[in-house]
């Protein structure tokens, strides 16, 4: 059997960034990932927004570690080498009747401790935007955009250097409890069965947060969220568009509305929109045209709909379903469910990206403090 200090399963960017802050305090630290490669789950499929903490109460943790995320973010990027840009963020009423809502997102952002948010009539913002077509919008200067597949590689890397071992296409099958420490009975990429035991072991799982947690023998059923899929499609835009910021309407049941988002070389993209689902499916349905190139147009009423492609989808883990009100991240460490050295993280959407390293130290703290 061999021995670790602590063991992460799941290699998406949480995962990434949770070994590494383990690692860098000192852990031997495994990494297990039942795919074939790094980031290939929920974090391959995102808009790649760099969230300022503006759609949060104020007192949650997506509040607490989005701002706080989006500082470390920044400055990880920076000191790593990691392509990102800050390219701000226009919010958008399209009519009069939705300046309630902006004004609500507003005030929980500052609330949140987003201290740099600009309210603009539609004259100011089409100083900005010469295309934009709103009622109102809320410009927030600290958005921006990162390069997801090279962020991951970077906290890879950086975990790495502190010792920690990457092993994918490695699934775990079981998890057992002995003496205060935790067994996690694997199969391995060579489809060998092999037994780790380490102190900590923290469920980074995405998707699969639910399915890793049931299989831990110690962990009552009871103590289990419900699991529900968001799909989200996206469609991209064939050519350039006259936008240098994001644009996002005011959000949707579900989901923050189809936006605009712009990649590292100005190309724009589209979405993601809402599909309740019952099984994962990232087949993207390309009858969806009309209905993004309606949403769109009604802040970019030039939009050719003929240039819109179907581009992929993503899929949200949610602890809520349809109708219900948002959810919080779920980070169930001992203080929830008594396993001393045990994190579940469970509903890890957005802004979980931009909540990454701040989400890391969240889950270090919560094992080191039991």
């Amino acid at each position: 059997m061999e021995r670790v200090d602590s063991i992460v399963v799941g290699a998406g960017v949480v995962g990434l960034a949770t070994a590494r802050a383990l690692a860098g305090a000192g852990q031997d630290t495994l990494l297990l990932e039942a795919a074939p490669r790094i980031g290939a789950g929920v974090s391959a499929r995102s808009s790649e927004v760099v969230h300022a903490g503006l759609y949060y109460p104020a007192g949650s943790l997506k509040a607490r570690l989005c701002v706080a995320g989006r500082h470390r973010l920044y400055e990880f990027c920076s000191t790593h080498g990691v392509p990102h840009r800050r390219t701000g963020k226009l919010v958008v009423a399209t009519a009069p009747a939705q300046f309630a809502a902006l004004r609500a997102i507003e005030a929980s952002a500052r609330a949140a401790g987003v201290d740099d948010l600009r309210w603009l009539e539609p004259s100011q913002a089409r100083e900005l935007e010469p295309q934009l077509d709103c009622a109102a919008a809320l410009l927030s200067p600290s958005s921006g955009i990162v390069d997801s597949q090279a962020l991951m590689l970077a906290l890879l890397g950086a975990a790495q250097s502190h010792g920690a071992t990457l092993a994918c296409g490695t699934t775990v099958q079981r998890v057992t409890r002995a003496a205060s420490r935790w067994h996690v009975h694997c199969f391995d990429a060579a489809g060998s069965a092999v037994v780790v035991e380490a102190r900590w072991l923290v469920n980074a799982a995405g998707l699969g947060a639910q399915a890793l947690a049931a299989a831990i023998d110690a962990l009552p059923a009871s103590l289990l969220p419900p699991r529900f899929l968001a799909k989200g499609h996206y469609f991209a835009y064939a050519g350039r568009v006259p936008f240098r910021h994001l644009v996002y309407p005011v959000p949707e049941p579900g989901g923050l509305g189809t936006h605009l988002t712009l990649d590292l070389a100005g190309r724009a993209r589209f979405g993601p929109d809402v599909e309740w689902v019952e099984a994962e499916d990232y087949a993207v349905d390309a009858t969806r045209r009309a209905a993004f190139a309606a949403a769109a147009r009604r802040f970019w009423p030039a939009l050719d709909p003929a240039r819109l492609e179907p581009a992929y989808a993503g899929i949200r883990p949610k602890i809520v379903g349809p109708g219900e009100p948002a959810a919080d991240f779920l980070v169930a460490g001992p203080e929830a469910h008594g396993l001393e050295g045990l994190v579940n993280l469970f509903g890890i959407e957005s802004p979980g990206l931009t909540s990454a390293l701040a989400l890391a130290d969240e889950v270090v703290a919560r094992l080191a403090h039991a």
